[in-house]
């Protein structure tokens, strides 16, 4: 926090009045910063949580903008939704114009930065940092110790442009124009089970056999994921007896023995306690592995090391990925005859 110029008064007054300013444009950068949180999140919640601050202080902050312009900027409806007034979507587009510029200055300096130490912030999905990426993380950090790797586990599509991340694992091929990477592997699918579930109700033959047995999928919210809808499209929805948004958690579904999964081969393939009800992958969940930095980070000495240390080493298993590691696959999982 500055002093007061009166506290300071050795301070020449030109550099006062300068230090004054400093402060003033740093109060209105996260004024604007927060109604553009607020508008982005549609409430104060969401707004506090992409800010870093407590509720309290967001709405304190807001209340003080609000009492200085003279007039509400949001109107707070049911649920906790606020609905912004034309002066706070005015102050939003300046302040996503004033944000733009920031990150394409800092990432114009991260990229000339060609240090083998700092931070580096990656995201990867819940399934791959569990099931594959934890070794390679383990060699990149002995082969580069001054690093620290900060890693954010989200299914969600992180923005690389507003520095959500500064290099991404992703299980499809990027469409942003302003990302850079290359694709490591093709990712297979296919069903799994537990050893006792397969021994007494046999495996699969095709695809079809899904709706005569239990199966774990995906809750109804998970609209849009692509596993989840072609197992709607496929079975009955009495059909699913166990539903959960998580992958980790529908492996462990399926190793307790309630029913058949739908998981990357990566995934089940590396379990002992389950194994493939259907052999072979199936062709229509087939994916892309990608590894993607921005544009303008891509010349960064971290994101080098990253993609040449992780990268690679996530290359070198694209046979798992792809499903053609070896199977295991006991006899007594053979393949049952479908129902008429």
């Amino acid at each position: 926090m500055l002093h007061s110029c009166k506290a300071m008064s050795n301070l020449p007054s030109m550099a006062c009045e300068l230090a004054s300013g400093v402060a003033a444009m740093t109060d209105e950068w996260n004024d604007l910063r927060l109604v553009l949180a607020v508008v982005r999140s549609g409430g104060l919640t969401g707004a506090a949580q992409m800010l870093r601050i407590d509720h309290s202080t967001a709405f304190r902050r807001l209340a003080a903008i609000e009492n200085r312009l003279g007039q509400p900027l949001f109107e707070r409806l049911p649920g906790g939704v606020y609905e912004p007034s034309p002066a706070a979507e005015r102050m939003a587009a300046a302040a996503e114009r004033m944000e733009d510029e920031a990150l394409a200055l800092a990432r114009d300096l991260a990229g000339r930065d060609q240090r083998l130490s700092g931070e580096l912030r990656v995201t990867s999905s819940e399934t791959l940092a569990q099931g594959v990426l934890m070794p390679h993380l383990a060699s990149f950090r002995r082969a580069h110790p001054g690093i620290a790797i900060e890693l954010t586990i989200d299914n969600r599509v992180l923005s690389l442009t507003r520095r959500e991340a500064d290099v991404a694992l992703r299980p499809m091929r990027p469409r942003e124009s302003d990302v850079w990477g290359r694709k490591l592997a093709d990712v297979a699918w296919t069903v799994y089970g537990a050893g006792a579930y397969l021994k007494m109700h046999g495996a699969l033959s095709d695809p079809i056999d899904l709706k005569t047995h239990a199966l774990i999928g995906w809750e109804e919210s998970a609209a849009g994921i692509n596993s989840a809808e072609w197992l709607w499209a496929k079975v009955p929805a009495a059909a699913i007896v166990y539903r959960t948004n998580s992958l980790i958690n529908q492996l462990a579904a399926a190793k307790a023995g309630i029913g058949l999964a739908v998981l990357p081969c990566y995934l089940g393939d590396r379990e002992p306690a389950v194994t493939r009800a259907l052999a072979k992958p199936l062709v229509e969940l087939a994916r892309e592995l990608w590894i993607v930095t921005h544009t303008d980070l891509r010349r960064t000495a971290r994101v080098r090391a990253f993609f040449d240390v992780v990268g690679e080493g996530l290359a070198a298993e694209r046979a798992l990925f792809e499903g053609r590691a070896p199977d295991r696959q006991p006899n007594s999982a053979r393949p049952r005859r479908r129902r008429a």
